[in-house]
């Protein structure tokens, strides 16, 4: 098996696995060490669906106490938070991807080198170093590698954030737009404002003593040595109306097809699952790594033999128009699918609700109910959010405990 489970039965079996060791997560989570084993490395299953929130929290649930198992428990919930945040501002993500754009047409050409060389596990830095060369042959890293390597091109480079993010999003299989866009913004000092976070050589020296078995240039994230870089806000943040999507599917009798796409591939599972397709098809203009490409072909697969139907990969450069004429061929009257969350897959759909409909065919997308509540609750930030969903989770817990 994939250390990092990129199948739906991968991920269960991963999390069986891990589910015994829940016990000691506190205690062990922020230990960085090889192949990973203090930590789930879920998170490309959770973030593509290929195993849900809801099943690794009713699971932690029937298995243990709440107060043993709520730092895991929050982790979990992070994700979520951090979509529904970006569901309500979704500005951070369109001027991120501007803001990509315009630096990599702007920047002197020496910064864009530095940037280039440090990307690529050659600052001189040999446990940043380290780093990035494990991202880019795994696609993976843990979160506190994550937010050490963020800060020291932050902080320390003096890079802009933004192509920081760019250089993960490229990179690593769990990479979602919410997650990590604005984990980099709270590195930056952007999403809390004022408050950023700084590398420290003593912090890695605590938790992951290996990386500096090599401490060429560490001088140089010595505690005391790095001041933080004062990032420019250039998105607009105030809080807008969460989308209103049905949680359950309207009845239709219309010919259908379902449209599968990279933010949820469980629809056997959820308010899709009673539909009754006449086809099954994913979209994509290239991949942004190659083995995600398992994980939709394994969605695919698991929706052809759900639903009894054809399923099938499209590779084209415009996937707005290569699903219109999916549909048009296979003679739809309705596409059904969930409801992408902000990011690419969310960015086709005002184009393509025009292209179907100017075609006769109707766009219909469902949000999954534990999303939409969840999403309601991430109007500031994470510790209000969590108040109100630890109260919902410990009322789970209860009726658990007394069955």
């Amino acid at each position: 098996m994939s250390p990092i489970p990129l199948t739906r039965h991968e991920a269960l079996t991963a999390w069986a696995d891990f589910l015994p060791t829940l016990g000691r997560y506190s205690s062990q989570r922020n230990h960085v060490e090889p192949l990973h084993r203090n930590v789930s490395r879920l998170s490309a299953a959770l973030r593509h669906r290929l195993l849900l929130e809801d099943e690794v929290v009713s699971d932690t649930l029937r298995t243990y106490e709440f107060q043993t198992v709520e730092k895991w428990l929050q982790e979990v919930c992070w994700r979520r938070y951090w979509k529904g945040w970006l569901e309500m501002r979704p500005d951070v993500w369109t001027s991120w991807r501007r803001r990509v754009q315009e630096l990599g047409e702007t920047l002197p050409a020496t910064v864009m080198q530095r940037g280039q060389a440090v990307a690529a596990g050659e600052s001189g830095v040999a446990c940043m170093d380290a780093i990035a060369r494990e991202l880019i042959a795994t696609g993976y890293l843990h979160n506190h590698a994550r937010m050490w390597w963020a800060s020291y091109w932050i902080h320390v480079e003096r890079l802009p954030w933004e192509l920081g993010a760019d250089m993960f999003f490229r990179h690593l299989l769990d990479a979602d737009p919410a997650t990590n866009t604005l984990s980099w913004r709270w590195v930056a000092g952007l999403q809390t404002p004022g408050k950023t976070y700084l590398v420290r050589r003593s912090n890695i020296e605590k938790y992951a003593p290996g990386l500096l078995n090599d401490r060429t240039g560490s001088e140089r994230i010595a505690d005391g040595a790095v001041s933080p870089v004062v990032a420019t806000e250039f998105a607009e943040t105030a809080r807008q109306t969460l989308p209103d999507y049905p949680v359950t599917l309207p009845r239709s009798d219309d010919r259908v097809g379902l449209w599968l796409h990279a933010d949820d591939l469980l629809p056997e599972v959820g308010p899709l699952a009673d539909l009754t397709p006449a086809t099954v098809a994913a979209f994509s203009n290239g991949q942004r790594l190659a083995a995600l490409g398992v994980g939709l072909a394994d969605g695919l697969a698991r929706s052809g033999a759900h639903f009894k139907c054809s399923s099938v990969l499209h590779n084209d450069a415009d996937p707005a128009a290569g699903i219109c004429t999916w549909a048009t061929a296979h003679r739809l009257k309705e596409v059904a699918a969930f409801a992408p969350t902000v990011g690419p897959e969310a960015d086709l759909v005002p184009r393509l609700r025009t292209l179907l409909s100017a075609a006769g065919v109707t766009l219909t997308l469902v949000r999954r109910t534990s999303d939409a509540h969840a999403f309601t609750l991430a109007r500031a930030g994470f510790f209000p959010f969590w108040e109100k969903m630890s109260r919902h989770l410990r009322q789970q817990n209860t009726l658990m405990t007394r069955r």
